[in-house]
């Protein structure tokens, strides 16, 4: 019998959850570029009784984004394909966070786009950040980062600026965060009649605060942490999500019953958005 591949794409919290909820019966392509972490992972899977192989990955490095996907290509129909590997602003400079949560997911949409099954979809973890800070984009701009080929999108004007006044300073590693998970949300839409001309479907999630190994640092950063502290008290669910949240999320985007839904972003933010949105609007009357 031939079995459908997974692929899970960043092995921490997120995609750990991804991988275990979505892997009964389907071969399981786990990547990250932890090595150590990803193997640990791995084993722990298999332990599990789940058919897990490992595949060390550098989403910067479109080959080998590309050998990542022949590979499990190789392994059979790739019917689901969760992206969620990324570095926070918290922890990284601007560069990584543009050559990674950006460029990074333009590969993989590339790369997948060219492998995914005929029926099958992909999810893409983006952020509410994208949604919050996205509006710093004018249209031109956001044309340019959904449908600019990927080895010039980091020349786009709007990103080389970012990576030319990239000095540490949180609140530019807040702004390139939230411009590249608004690139991913609009690349993913982009991305739809690519992988629509194949049969197949792909769309983002943009989570909120999430609890994390990613989510506690930033929380607990002093440059990031305040602002974190307020998302999560203007919450209307009055609690941070979980990876739970996010894999129950993904697993309905990549069924058969998500089957009209694609070239779109799901926001999964506990409402913080929402209230952001509201408290600025008129109180009816």
């Amino acid at each position: 019998m031939i079995r459908e591949v997974l692929v899970v794409i960043g092995a921490g919290g997120m995609g750990a959850a991804i991988a275990r909820r979505l892997a009964p019966g389907r071969h399981v392509v786990l990547a990250d570029c932890n090595a150590v972490a990803l193997r640990s992972v791995a084993r722990a899977m298999v332990d599990e009784g789940y058919d897990t192989v490992a595949h060390v990955i550098d989403v910067t490095d479109p080959s080998s984004v590309t050998d990542v996907a022949n590979a499990a290509a190789d392994r059979g129909p790739v019917a689901a394909v969760a992206h969620t590997a990324g570095v926070s602003p918290a922890r990284a400079s601007v560069s990584d966070i543009l050559r990674v949560d950006l460029l990074g997911t333009a590969h993989v949409l590339d790369a997948f786009g060219d492998v995914i099954a005929p029926h099958g979809a992909g999810v893409i973890i983006a952020s509410m950040a994208g949604t919050i800070l996205g509006g710093e984009l004018n249209n031109e701009d956001a044309n340019l980062l959904a449908t600019t080929p990927a080895e010039q999108l980091l020349d786009v004007l709007v990103i080389r600026a970012l990576l030319d006044s990239d000095g540490g300073i949180a609140d530019g590693r807040s702004m390139a965060y939230g411009i590249a998970k608004r690139g991913n949300q609009i690349r993913v839409q982009a991305a739809a009649s690519q992988w629509g001309a194949r049969g197949a479907r792909i769309n983002s999630i943009s989570p909120g605060v999430i609890s994390t190994a990613m989510g506690r640092a930033e929380l607990a950063d002093p440059a990031t942490g305040e602002m974190i502290s307020a998302l999560i008290s203007s919450s209307p669910a009055g609690r941070v999500g979980t990876v739970g949240d996010i894999a129950a999320i993904a697993e309905f985007l990549l069924s058969a019953g998500a089957g009209f839904i694609t070239g779109t972003d799901v926001l999964a933010d506990g409402g913080v958005v929402a209230s952001k949105l509201t408290s600025q609007l008129p109180v009816p009357v």
